[in-house]
């Protein structure tokens, strides 16, 4: 090794290191046993986590139909658009949570049984089964109603919950709502049951906000977020901002920003903005009030999927935007290929963050 090299010390390499983007950050285990020694290091690991949890991307999967593999696309604001796969899962998966870093996917073949990954590290676990009966028409819960993943990256944990209305054959649900919750810590689910009469869309069910040790979800009413604290196994509700209308030309998403939840209302024109920064006495503020003027012919279509203080990013039926705060310029970062996939791009975008946090 260049004697140049040797002559930096422990906390200039790691302060380079750490800023990194994963796969160079893999590379660059191979120069030396030092900078192998440092890369693997615990109190590196969580500061190299800590910086990458502030750049929120999304992660598209383009995957066809008859494809057996996944086909992910990142899109990512300071390093543009890069292609991966969940080919190292020697299944074929269908991704339902997004977290710090992890994923949380289905098995498509055999329902029932999930995976939590790393993408980046391709590090992947197998959860164990969380029913006892397999899933037959006479047992119909075979898509639950809510998938979440929370990812600590302070307590070094993750939580899986799957939750759904029980259903007996032949039965409308009877508003019994069944919730299952996998401590990565136990590598072991426990169960409790609720009553719940909320209902869920596509896009409420898909995005789940993990913040404050408790996850999230809008429901179909919006009227509230519905709340689970993954540690006390309770469920409660918040109310949204007084502010925000739901109707006809009116739509509402949960995001999150930058540690905080957050709120976004849609209009014909306008994209409003609140983050509940003082968490424990539910206040919202206004963080942001955007125009959508120019992009106009596309509001209609138009979902946002994640953000930071300084950008916004946003999916169309083909296509991936993102809006700077600061400058109030918008630009297209990603196109779909018009014979790619039958399913427009917001179906199945989800925040991300490029960690390298262990799922095993």
């Amino acid at each position: 090794m260049n004697p140049t090299v040797e002559f930096f010390p422990d906390e200039v390499i790691l302060q380079i290191l750490v800023r990194l983007p994963v796969k160079p950050l893999f590379r660059a285990r191979t120069v030396c046993k030092r900078w192998l020694s440092l890369s693997k290091d615990k109190y590196f690991i969580q500061f190299y986590n800590e910086l990458a949890v502030k750049n929120s991307t999304v992660l598209l999967d383009v995957s066809d139909s008859s494809e057996l593999k996944s086909t992910l696309i990142c899109v990512d604001n300071l390093a543009g658009v890069s292609e991966f796969s969940l080919d190292f899962i020697d299944d074929r998966v269908k991704i339902r949570a997004s977290c710090n870093g992890l994923l949380c996917c289905s098995g498509v073949p055999d329902r029932g049984l999930y995976y939590v990954c790393n993408p980046m590290t391709r590090q992947f676990k197998v959860l164990p089964r969380n029913r006892e009966r397999p899933i037959t028409r006479f047992y119909p819960n075979s898509e639950a109603t809510l998938v979440g993943l929370a990812c600590d990256l302070t307590l070094h944990k993750f939580n899986v919950v799957v939750a759904f209305y029980h259903r007996a054959f032949g039965h409308r649900p009877d508003g019994t709502f069944v919730c299952y919750v996998f401590d990565s810590g136990m590598n072991k689910w426990r169960k409790f049951v609720s009553i719940q009469d909320d209902h869920f869309t596509h896009m409420n069910r898909h995005q789940v906000v993990f913040v404050n040790g408790s996850l999230h979800w809008l429901t179909g009413s919006c009227l509230f977020v519905l709340v689970l604290d993954v540690e006390c196994d309770v469920w409660r509700k918040i109310s949204l901002p007084d502010e925000v209308s739901y109707g006809v030309g009116n739509r509402v998403y949960l995001l999150e920003l930058e540690g905080c939840l957050s709120v976004v209302q849609i209009s014909e024109a306008w994209m409003k903005i609140w983050a509940m920064k003082e968490y424990d006495s539910e206040v919202w503020s206004v963080v942001d009030r955007v125009s959508l003027r120019c992009i106009r012919g596309m509001v209609p279509g138009i979902f946002p999927i994640s953000q930071t203080s300084e950008h916004v990013f946003l999916a169309t039926h083909k296509q991936v935007l993102v809006y700077n705060r600061k400058s109030r310029v918008w630009k297209e970062m990603y196109s779909l290929k018009t014979n790619s996939s039958s399913f427009p791009l917001w179906f199945s975008a989800h925040a991300f963050r490029s960690t390298i946090f262990p799922c095993d």
